[in-house]
C-alpha cells in the first residue's frame, strides 16, 4: 500500500515575508528571496514553499508565475498557528561583529522575545548594524521553524534602560563579583524576565551598583569559569528557557 505523502512536504523551503498571510493571499517575491527559491532551491510551478510573516503563523503556499527574477506564492493552508513566545528579553552589550551576530542567531533559535542592545562603558563597539542583525534573526527563524521574529530594538545607554525599568520584570544579570545560584534564583523568580550580559570587559563598578539598585534586578552567578560575552548570553538564555520558558 502506497504511503500518503507528508503535507506539507518536509523538504519544502521556508521563507520570511512582510506580506500579511491568509488563505488565498498572493505573495510576490523578488530580490534575495526570489534568487534563493528560483536559483538555489530550483522551485517549479505548484511546488510548496512555507511562509511566515511574524504574525499569522506558518502557511503552505504554491509557487506560480515564476520568472527569472521573481515569482508569486499563493497561500493555500495554515500549517502552524501563531507562536506563543516566552516573555523573555536578552539585553546585551555590543561586541565584535561576528560574535554579536552569533548572539542574534542563537537568541532567535532559543525563543527570545526581544533582543535589546545596551551600550556600556567598557564596550569596545559603540555602533551596531541593525539591518545585518535583523537579517541574522530572519535566517535563524527560517531555519529553526519559528513563526515570530524576536523584536530587535535600537541600542540604548545602560542608564537610560535602567531608568525606565519596570519592577514587574525580573532583571537577572551576570555579576562577576558574585551572585546567587542561577538555577535556584530562576526557580524562585518566575514570570516576565530579562537577562543582561555585559561586554568583554564586564560592567564597571558604578554600572554594577546601578544595576543592583534597579527594582527587579537579581545578580546571579554563571559558574566558576570566565565566559565570553556571547557564551554567557547563550547559556543564560538556555537556562531561563529550561526553568521558566517553553522547554518544559
Amino acid at each position: 500500500m502506497t504511503a500518503t505523502p507528508a503535507w506539507p512536504p518536509q523538504s519544502a523551503p521556508r521563507l520570511h515575508v512582510e506580506t500579511l498571510l491568509g488563505e488565498g493571499v498572493a505573495v510576490p517575491v523578488d530580490g534575495n528571496g526570489a534568487h534563493y527559491l528560483i536559483s538555489v532551491m530550483r522551485v517549479k510551478p505548484d511546488d510548496i514553499v512555507l511562509l511566515f510573516d511574524g504574525k499569522s503563523g506558518e502557511w503552505a503556499a504554491r509557487a506560480r508565475d515564476i520568472r527569472k527574477r521573481d515569482l508569486v506564492l499563493e497561500c493555500v493552508q495554515q500549517t502552524k498557528p501563531p507562536e506563543v513566545v516566552p516573555d523573555f528579553w536578552l539585553c546585551c552589550a555590543p561586541i565584535k561583529k561576528g560574535r554579536i551576530d552569533l548572539i542574534a542567531e542563537k537568541a532567535c533559535e532559543l525563543g527570545v522575545a526581544r533582543l535589546q542592545p545596551v551600550l556600556t562603558r567598557r564596550a569596545v563597539v559603540d555602533k551596531l548594524n541593525l539591518d545585518r542583525l535583523h537579517a541574522h534573526l530572519v535566517e535563524a527563524a527560517e531555519q529553526c521553524g519559528r513563526t515570530a521574529l524576536p523584536e530587535l530594538t535600537e541600542m540604548v545607554k545602560l542608564d537610560a534602560l535602567l531608568k525606565g525599568w519596570s519592577a514587574e520584570r525580573h532583571l537577572f544579570f551576570a555579576d562577576e563579583t558574585g551572585g546567587a545560584s542561577l538555577d535556584e534564583t530562576l526557580r524562585a523568580h518566575p514570570g516576565p524576565a530579562a537577562f543582561m550580559v555585559g561586554p568583554e570587559g564586564g560592567f564597571d563598578p558604578a554600572e554594577r551598583e546601578a544595576i543592583r539598585a534597579t527594582p527587579g534586578a537579581v545578580p546571579v552567578s554563571l559558574g566558576p569559569r570566565i565566559l565570553r560575552a556571547e557564551t554567557a548570553a547563550i547559556a543564560a538564555t538556555a537556562a531561563w528557557m529550561t526553568v521558566n520558558g517553553d522547554w518544559g
